[in-house]
């Protein structure tokens, strides 16, 4: 797995490391605002939102690592994520998810006129979101979608996806891949491809509503992982138990050590 081209890596960044992953401390609008600012240039640059299944594969995963690291942002996806920035000096920060960071740029992308383009999922599940989005965002100039096959692709079909993305004139394009498979393919090709990647996870099957999400009250107390567990325990029983307690043990030893470290350096 390699990039294939140097991208500027200028921005100041206010992060800190969690696990294996260094994630950045930042509030909604000054997410919503660096897409826009990227996205009017067509940069080539790609975002990651990382919950607790990515911390702890950051730190399991060297190719996922690198792929988080060399992100041009970071931020932090999960409620235990948010919580331990919090930990480390960021007392105001807020979770920025996958499926309201897509929502909220899109009525910013409407706004401005930008060209957005859907990578990933099923044709069927693109096939509905197309539908919805036209109808909340008739201003929205949606260039493209494209799923590809549930298979690696040849470097001649490489190619020819990448060619057709820019072809399109798209300045931010989403992508629903799933972890870790999505951030590996941003990572690899986002030198070539002339527009922002943000990848949103289950994003474009909640918002075409082939996946129900958990309620809103769910959502604001950082529960949204336990109604997920409860609509699908057999395939994320395993995963929450294993990943979960991980982290609470990688991030109580980085605490401890932390703490330590700064004892240290007042004796």
């Amino acid at each position: 797995m390699q990039s294939l081209l140097p991208r500027d890596r200028s921005m100041v960044r206010n992060s800190q490391p969690i696990l294996g992953a260094t994630v950045d401390a930042l509030s909604w609008d000054q997410a919503i605002r660096q897409i826009a600012t990227w996205s009017a240039a067509r940069e080539s640059r790609y975002i990651c939102l990382c919950n607790v299944h990515s911390v702890v594969t950051a730190s399991q995963d060297p190719e996922f690592r690198t792929a988080i690291q060399e992100a041009d942002l970071c931020a932090p996806d999960g409620a235990p994520v948010a919580w331990a920035l919090r930990q480390l000096g960021f007392p105001s920060q807020q979770r920025i998810n996958g499926p309201d960071l897509m929502w909220k740029y899109l009525l910013e992308a409407s706004r401005l006129g930008q060209k957005v383009f859907f990578y990933g999922s099923t044709d069927a599940t693109l096939a509905r979101l197309r539908i919805i989005l036209a109808a909340q965002f008739p201003d929205l100039i949606v260039v493209g979608t494209y799923s590809p096959p549930f298979r690696p692709l040849t470097p001649e079909e490489d190619r020819k996806e990448i060619d057709t993305i820019n072809r399109s004139g798209a300045s931010t394009i989403f992508v629903s891949l799933g972890c870790p498979k999505q951030e590996k393919w941003m990572f690899v090709h986002c030198s070539q491809i002339h527009a922002v990647l943000i990848g949103v996870g289950a994003a474009f099957d909640y918002h075409a509503g082939t996946i129900k999400r958990a309620p809103l009250w769910m959502q604001r107390h950082g529960l949204e992982w336990l109604y997920r567990l409860g609509t699908e325990p057999r395939r994320l029983f395993r995963r929450y138990a294993i990943t979960n307690t991980l982290f609470i043990i990688g991030f109580s030893k980085q605490i401890m050590l932390r703490a330590l470290g700064k004892f240290r350096s007042r004796v």
